[in-house]
């Protein structure tokens, strides 16, 4: 499906999803979260993904034409909510959330008849800290006390390091319940119990797939699956259960960088298609946490669409933060898509304008009393201590509809020392090109005189800046006079695309020279074009220390010329 459709069958889905009559299925026998979770999706469809939506969907078609076993989800529930897991306060107990009690409900409670359960597979595919891990680490222990009586269940990765993380926390749930070690036995990589009789174990398996003959696996849990390489790990371990009646292999993963691994063919891709009916198989269950395919990526909205757990296990302005941290670099914002957003992506790497592009463009310009009859636009991005403060004055001549661009940058002195780019910024400041400040943070004041100083030499008509950090200096403008002429510019990508666009128009057509200085084309060249799944643009830097400032200024002014209106 194209995205106009996956947009107009969520909308059908949303309609199917509201004629069904919940209460008839007396969910609150089975646990009153269930009917939190069936009518939160319900009544608030557009803050959750198509695919959430088709899970819930089919969950109660499951429950038409399957025996659903109460008791089962009630005594696993149960048993959960007695372990203890780690946790920020050391271990203590959790309640399921209403999203858990889902997953498991749908994982242990189907059956075809009185003994074979239904779901053979199942897949979260949640982002970095819902707690999957420490979650489905209650599947093995459940496996090896109340499973067969031979039970093996086994931890499984790419490497045996990922592996080790849920297998450690299990062996931390039944250090808990049993800190005398008298009725299991645990080492580094397997844990059995001290019962008569019983064979059970759960095993930490290193990813070698080839040394890995005569298993006879009850219960697999595939950490982190998005990873891998190839599918032997997984298919060594899933054909080793033949003999079980009731085999479980769970796959928790996150979404990463391998667009061409076993997980996107062979798991993912397939079982989207199940849940959209396009394919039948239901011995899987899915559950799958994405931003659906018109969501903004710098949206709080889709944020906590994506993260269930967020204001839970996650700090309710964890992503706020991650997400500024993800404009900081290519490489950030690859991490915040793929671990925060549950993103397939790959890292960019390809320079968007070459700086010496720019410096075929340079071209000095007297700004001074002939220049008064050029229109222009003005845009602020502001630092604090440790970045560069830039400020671009776009001027457009009406008579050859060229533009001209200049760039002041500006840096706190006392934030040199210690600085990675010290031996550059001091070069440039000798040299006139970057303008130190006194004092160890950046001096507003001394930026707003210099542009009330500058502007009355144009016919300036905006000052633009980012409203996220421009209180204090924006105070400080509307003081000296310029109060009209402040443009808030919002830095979503967005908002950046047309702005994008106009200046790779008049770059590359030589519709604009620059005020000579190494900094702007050293900005230009240290920014990689980055689109978002709305298939928005904006530029960021390649790696932190790579500053972009000046074309990020440049941008907003051609953004301020797109909007304004004679």
């Amino acid at each position: 499906m194209d995205k106009q459709e996956l947009v107009e069958y969520k909308k059908k889905v949303i309609d199917e999803l509201r004629i069904i009559q919940v209460g008839k299925y007396c969910l609150s026998e089975i646990d009153d979260r269930l009917n939190i979770y069936s009518y939160g999706l319900i009544n608030n469809p557009d803050d959750h993904n198509l695919y959430e939506l088709l899970a819930l969907k089919r969950f109660f078609h499951f429950l038409d034409i399957y025996l659903f076993k109460i008791n089962e989800v009630k005594a696993f529930i149960t048993f959960y909510e007695s372990l203890k897991f780690s946790g920020t306060k050391g271990r203590q107990k959790y309640k399921m959330t209403p999203i858990q009690v889902f997953q498991f409900a749908n994982i242990m409670g189907f059956y075809i008849d009185e003994t074979r359960r239904l779901i053979r597979e199942a897949l979260l595919f949640v982002p970095r800290k819902f707690s999957k891990t420490t979650s489905v680490a209650s599947l093995a222990i459940y496996d090896m006390l109340f499973g067969d009586n031979n039970a093996q269940a086994y931890t499984a990765s790419n490497t045996y390091k990922q592996a080790q993380i849920c297998f450690r926390e299990i062996k931390g749930i039944l250090k808990a319940l049993d800190r005398k070690s008298i009725h299991f036995k645990t080492n580094r990589e397997i844990i059995t119990p001290k019962i008569g009789g019983k064979e059970s174990f759960i095993e930490c398996l290193a990813n070698k797939p080839d040394k890995l003959d005569g298993l006879n696996a009850s219960l697999v849990i595939l950490d982190e699956y998005s990873q891998a390489r190839t599918s032997e790990l997984k298919d060594v371990l899933t054909s080793s259960m033949g003999v079980r009646v009731n085999p479980l292999t769970v796959i928790i993963t996150t979404a990463s960088d391998k667009l061409d691994g076993p997980f996107i063919t062979d798991t993912l891709n397939p079982y989207k298609s199940i849940l959209r009916g396009e394919q039948e198989n239901d011995r899987i269950f899915a559950s799958i946490f994405e931003p659906d395919v018109d969501d903004e990526e710098s949206d709080p909205h889709t944020w906590y669409k994506v993260q269930p757990h967020l204001g839970i296990t996650v700090q309710p302005d964890f992503y706020q933060i991650e997400y500024q941290n993800a404009l900081m670099s290519a490489d950030a914002m690859a991490k915040f898509r793929t671990k925060y957003l549950n993103i397939f992506v790959q890292p960019i790497n390809q320079v968007w304008i070459d700086g010496a592009e720019i410096e075929r463009l340079f071209k000095h310009l007297e700004i001074n009393e002939s220049t008064s009859d050029y229109l222009a636009m003005i845009a602020v991005d502001l630092s604090v201590c440790d970045d560069f403060s830039a400020v671009s004055y776009n001027l457009y001549d009406d008579n050859t509809r060229n533009f001209h661009i200049k760039t002041d940058f500006y840096f706190p002195e006392g934030a040199l020392n210690g600085h990675p780019n010290k031996e550059l910024y001091i070069k440039w400041a000798e040299k006139g090109y970057l303008k130190l400040l006194k004092g160890d943070v950046i001096d507003y004041d001394a930026i707003a005189r210099d542009i009330m100083s500058t502007a009355p030499y144009m016919n300036a008509m905006n000052i633009g800046y980012d409203p996220y950090k421009s209180m204090e200096f924006i105070n400080m403008l509307s003081a000296m006079g310029a109060k009209e002429f402040l443009k808030p510019i919002s830095q979503t990508y967005g908002n950046f695309t047309g702005g994008v666009e106009t200046a790779e128009i008049v770059i590359h057509t030589g519709r604009v020279t620059f005020e000579p200085n190494p900094i702007t084309a050293w900005c230009f060249g240290n920014c990689v074009i980055d689109e978002d799944r709305l298939e928005n643009r904006k530029p960021i830097k390649r790696e932190r220390y790579h500053k972009i400032d000046g074309a990020i200024t440049s941008i907003m002014t051609f953004i301020e010329f797109n909007n304004f209106e004679r």
